[in-house]
């Protein structure tokens, strides 16, 4: 009886730590859940889903590391996720949310050379703003909405930093630019000589030369497709999905 005892006081007690360690770690994902996403609760995404949702947010992070209070995207993390979307075959479309202020240009152009190239239906939304070289990424997927409020800031390439004063440095600057210009008519209805006549406007930025491009504005450059949000571009990805399995049907009976 006294083992009987003993063994059910070490049974209880193990049965009241065991439920402590749950409670523990309830509790610090709840507050790594607040520390996160400042909220305990989001809406769990379904497993099943054949939509990826890739995040182009705060300024994109090139070769240098910018400093901790800002919000950046970096490219280390960005391209290792386009890979692995063209390679898993249950990813049929993928969606691309952009609110970024810029940043780096060979950054920013190897992410949209990367979605430009990808084999899958993309759709990018531009939600409060895409500027700078958000505009190539923007304009890289398939189709591309524009919320009616956000703005894209267009204007030339800066370096910033110890410059060299030797005309090979602005020679090196005029081909980045023309890489820029090239990808974004390339990629969108609008063209050469209308995306240049916004990038060097004059007196459109306080102090400053280029084009503070809004919503609707867009659309009618042709540097954006449709003015739109998130339900729209969903419904648009489910359509270019739809079309393009028609597609593959198409070229399996042919073969």
């Amino acid at each position: 009886m006294a083992f009987s005892s003993e063994h059910q006081e070490y049974k209880i007690t193990n049965d009241q730590s065991e439920q402590s360690e749950k409670q523990d770690d309830k509790q610090g994902s709840l507050t790594e859940k607040i520390q996160q996403l400042g909220q305990t609760n989001i809406p769990q995404m379904s497993q099943e889903t054949n939509i990826h949702c890739l995040t182009i947010v705060g300024q994109i992070e090139g070769h240098i590391q910018l400093p901790p209070q800002n919000k950046t995207t970096k490219y280390e993390h960005v391209i290792p996720q386009i890979v692995a979307i063209e390679q898993n075959p249950k990813i049929e479309g993928l969606l691309v949310i952009l609110n970024t202020v810029g940043g780096d240009v060979e950054a920013g152009l190897a992410i949209a050379e990367m979605l430009g190239s990808l084999s899958k239906p993309t759709v990018s939304i531009v939600l409060g703003g895409g500027h700078s070289i958000g505009v190539p990424i923007a304009v890289s997927c398939t189709h591309s909405f524009i919320a009616e409020t956000a703005t894209m800031t267009i204007h030339p390439v800066r370096l910033t930093g110890l410059v060299i004063g030797v005309p090979q440095t602005f020679e090196y600057l005029d081909k980045m630019q023309d890489r820029v210009v090239n990808f974004v008519t390339k990629h969108s209805n609008i063209s050469e000589e209308k995306f240049k006549e916004l990038m060097f406007s004059k007196g459109n930025l306080t102090r400053d030369i280029g084009t503070n491009v809004v919503g609707t504005d867009a659309v009618e450059y042709g540097l954006i497709d449709d003015v739109g949000g998130v339900g729209l571009a969903i419904k648009k990805l489910n359509e270019l999905i739809e079309q393009t399995k028609g597609h593959d049907q198409e070229e399996q009976v042919l073969q």
